[in-house]
């Protein structure tokens, strides 16, 4: 026990060393390339023509997975810390924009699919499992919080109630405004486009499109109108 004990420190010393010696690296001093070839002895997996801009954070690279062709771009931050059993998934041609924020916090899966991208300041975090499919386009400021508080007993202060930790899944080819909010159990359903600034407390279908607080579906994707509604304006580019 005490030689695993020693062996744990050790690869956390090495996976700090190397990050913080390596992480700021500018890319015209080759730091890309270096950070290629020397983060492959922290890391479970990193693939080939993977682009880390300097300035990108790592916690504990053992739970990270980095598939070919995948772009992390300065002010990400990866934290896989919590649990032995945390693991964080980018597949092959995912795009993390700036300032990204990414949280496995208690023996949590956090997967994200192929091409999939991610807008600047989208934050994504556990403890629930989130998998977010292929093809998917992640607007700017928009948060996926796989947890929620528990706050029935008005006699306990909040915090101490507890959360709940149902898991969140946005299934392939789905669209996400800007500043949309993803709560803890819904499912976002494939080919789904949610508006600007919704709120998705539940489960919506495939190939629908829900806007506003909370969301709710307007119409389907072959054009059918389910409610009439201006809220469709809100529906806007990355």
């Amino acid at each position: 026990m005490n030689n695993l004990k020693h062996f744990s420190k050790l690869k956390r010393f090495q996976q700090l060393l190397l990050t913080t010696l390596l992480g700021d690296v500018p890319t015209i001093f080759g730091g890309v390339k270096l950070r290629n070839l020397l983060y492959r002895a922290i890391f479970p997996r990193i693939g080939s023509s993977v682009y880390i801009q300097d300035g990108v954070e790592f916690i504990s690279t053992d739970a990270i997975q980095i598939g070919d062709g995948v772009y992390i771009f300065k002010g990400v931050r990866i934290d896989g810390r919590g649990h032995e059993n945390n693991r964080i998934h980018l597949e092959n041609g995912v795009i993390l924009e700036r300032n990204v924020l990414i949280g496995a916090i208690n023996n949590t899966s956090i997967h994200i699919g192929q091409d999939t991208f991610i807008g600047p300041s989208v934050c994504i975090s556990g403890p629930g499992d989130i998998k977010i499919g292929k093809h998917c386009l992640i607007a700017a400021h928009t948060a996926i919080y796989a947890n929620n508080h528990n706050f029935t007993d008005p006699t306990e202060p909040i915090k101490y109630q507890g959360i709940t930790c149902k898991g969140i899944v946005i299934e392939d080819d789905c669209w996400l405004g800007h500043g949309v909010k993803v709560l803890d159990g819904a499912t976002i359903g494939r080919g789904s486009v949610i508006g600007a600034g919704a709120v998705v407390t539940k489960d919506i279908p495939p190939f629908s499109v829900a806007v506003g607080v909370p969301a709710r579906v307007i119409k389907s994707r072959d054009g059918k109108e389910l409610f009439k509604s201006t809220e469709s304006t809100l529906l806007t580019s990355n």
